[in-house]
């Protein structure tokens, strides 16, 4: 079962502020964009909370024309971002005539039936003007605002927050939804192409020829597997115009709609830092992940030896996601290729593992016994117990005490590496929230539900 977080994509012609929007809004306070190594805070995308309320928010590309090989036009950047986008923010320029753009980005977002916002920023350059003529654009909700003056950024964070769908759950449908990413040409299209055993995915020389989400449904032991091929992502400051930005809210939407996601590594690039962000962007949308070494037959000189030295600088690189199983693969040799439908299913099982109440608290008194928690001067953190979260398709866990925001990470890091040791959970992000005991909880219920306050002293990692 899949966990849906709404994403919201701002767009607009070039030049209107819409990377400093982005930039403003998570910059408030009240938007907690996780700064742990390895997750995605750059000038793309990033994962926010506000009232209770998880979103992606994604910084589009320029909307105009670009020459490329693909003639991607404004339509189909608007079509894209509005098929995998919950709320569209349509940004114009204060100060501004209404630009042939502007109106058709506007029509084109309305025409999605989704939930659109106008944001006239700049207003500080409007020297007074009432900036009623940008409603003959035709979008109801209309908020102003000023990144340099942190003007409207508030009023934009609150309808944001009334408009977003809530965090679902896809129908149990018992299909297990697998997801390909990575950078372009690294082999996912091919990969893809193998584990389906049909071409229904083009194969090109040419670095991101994937523009779209391919699907195919296959039966694997029984079961059905949804395959999504994801379009490449690039390294920031090299996203073309069009084409490769707009994929990366493909891929984000597919890795949304996924449950474990197969991250692909080029053997012969290793050590690229986009991977570690591509890796942790799957982290944190909270799902199982395999990563798989790309390409291995290409490798000329390997042997046992190589392997394992690559394994080594791979778990030193990716030590964010040490739960993550490594896999060599060729799609032209087909080495390995079945191994990723068996452990994907393995890790499935592992999402799904429930504990009992009273182990979890027998297990707690095991490893503070073992190690008690350290703190500041008279404020030593006391873990009481734990239960484990009913509705959450993370394994997620709760535990109870006092003192708890005094923990230091490390001790987070001791309790996530002692439960894996003895419960397992490879191939998943695991979730432990810390709260204050004395706060009012309803077991089962996660400390992210809008409705219970125990998420404001929660502490999460994962």
């Amino acid at each position: 079962m899949a966990k849906k977080i709404p994403i919201v994509a701002i767009v607009g012609r070039a030049n209107v502020g819409k990377s400093s929007l982005f930039n403003a809004v998570l910059e408030r306070r009240e938007a907690i964009v996780a700064r742990e190594a390895g997750t995605t805070r750059d000038s793309i995308m990033a994962k926010a909370e506000y009232e209770g309320q998880n979103f992606w928010l994604v910084d589009t590309a320029g909307i105009k024309d670009p020459e490329d090989d693909f003639e991607f036009t404004i339509q189909e950047q608007i079509t894209q971002a509005a098929d995998s986008a919950d709320i569209i923010l349509v940004v114009v320029e204060a100060g501004t005539a209404i630009s042939d753009d502007d109106r058709r980005v506007a029509k084109m977002a309305l025409k999605s039936k989704k939930p659109v916002f106008l944001v006239i920023n700049k207003i500080d350059q409007a020297k007074g003007e009432t900036l009623d003529y940008f409603q003959r654009l035709g979008i109801a909700t209309i908020i102003k605002t000023s990144c340099t003056q942190k003007k409207g950024i508030d009023q934009l964070l609150i309808n944001l927050a009334d408009n977003l769908p809530k965090v679902s759950l896809k129908d149990d449908d018992g299909r297990l939804r697998i997801a390909i990413v990575g950078r372009p040409n690294v082999g996912k299209s091919r990969l893809f192409n193998t584990l389906a055993k049909k071409q229904q995915a083009i194969v090109a020389d040419l670095a991101g020829t994937t523009r779209d989400v391919n699907r195919a449904l296959i039966k694997y032991k029984g079961r059905e597997i949804e395959l999504l091929d994801t379009a490449g992502i690039r390294r920031s400051g090299k996203i073309k115009v069009g084409i490769e930005r707009f994929s990366v809210i493909r891929a984000l939407a597919a890795i949304e709609q996924a449950d474990i996601c197969l991250m692909l590594i080029d053997a012969n690039e290793l050590g690229v830092q986009l991977d570690q962000k591509i890796a942790g962007m799957v982290k944190e949308a909270g799902k199982g992940m395999i990563i798989v070494i790309s390409k291995w037959d290409a490798v000329e000189e390997k042997d046992a030896f190589t392997r394992d030295g690559l394994a080594q600088k791979l778990a030193h690189d990716f030590d964010f996601t040490a739960w993550a199983p490594l896999v060599f693969t060729s799609s032209v040799t087909g080495q390995n290729v079945a191994k990723l439908f068996d452990l994907a299913q393995d890790i499935d099982e592992q999402r799904a593992k429930r504990i009992a109440t009273p182990e979890l608290n027998k297990w707690l008194r095991q490893a503070v016994d073992k190690h008690p928690p350290a703190g500041l001067k008279n404020r030593n953190p006391k873990l009481n117990y734990m239960v484990q979260e009913d509705d959450n398709p993370i394994p997620a866990f709760k535990i109870f005490g006092s003192h708890t925001k005094f923990l230091h990470w490390s001790y987070k890091r001791y309790l996530d590496r002692k439960l894996r040791e003895t419960y397992g959970y490879e191939g998943t992000p695991i979730q432990l929230w810390f709260i204050e005991k004395h706060v009012t909880h309803k077991v089962g219920q996660s400390p992210s539900h809008p409705n219970n306050k125990a998420k404001e002293t929660a502490i999460e990692i994962e």
